[in-house]
């Protein structure tokens, strides 16, 4: 039943993971957290810092961190299998509805709409990752301009960008 319910509460979050990255935090936060308490609050926080570390798509290594303290790997492999079958079908879907209706004003609105509120999610998400008193800190104003800034204008790489914040860090203690 465990697995089940890894599988469909993955299921779930792949489906509404609209705009990728941050945007289905609060998806994945209200299943494991909320509805099923598999990781607590700060559990689901200290995941968030441990992955955004590591490569890869954040839902895969939530799917795979909280399905493997529920179950072992029979329970990592049915919350990623929940969690990689949803985007694939819908992509399938999405596809061949766009490419045959793509140019109607309906659809442009429908993902501009779609993108704007995606953008106000991960917004979100961003204020809830870092705590105010951090952001009132000059060392990490000038570490949140520099990365804004390097990343926006700049073509050097986001991972070198985060490499430089995490040597930054070990310097300035």
């Amino acid at each position: 039943m465990i697995l089940l319910k890894l599988f469909l509460s993955f299921l779930k979050v792949g489906f509404f993971a609209v705009g990728g990255a941050y945007s289905f935090l609060p998806l994945i936060e209200k299943e494991v957290v909320q509805k099923y308490n598999w990781l607590s609050k700060e559990e689901f926080l200290d995941v968030l810092s441990i992955v955004k570390i590591f490569p890869g798509a954040i839902s895969i290594k939530y799917a795979t961190y909280t399905g493997y303290k529920i179950a072992g790997i029979w329970g990592a492999a049915a919350a990623n299998i929940g969690n990689l079958l949803a985007p694939a079908l819908l992509v399938a879907l999405a596809s061949f509805f766009y490419l045959k209706y793509k140019e109607r004003p309906q659809v442009k609105n429908a993902f501009n709409m779609i993108e704007l509120a995606v953008f106000a999610m991960i917004i979100a998400v961003a204020f809830q990752t870092v705590s105010i008193d951090r952001l009132t800190q000059l060392k990490n104003l000038l570490v949140i301009i520099s990365a804004f800034s390097f990343f926006l204008f700049t073509k050097i790489e986001p991972a070198m960008i985060i490499i430089c914040a995490g040597i930054l860090g070990i310097l300035l203690k």
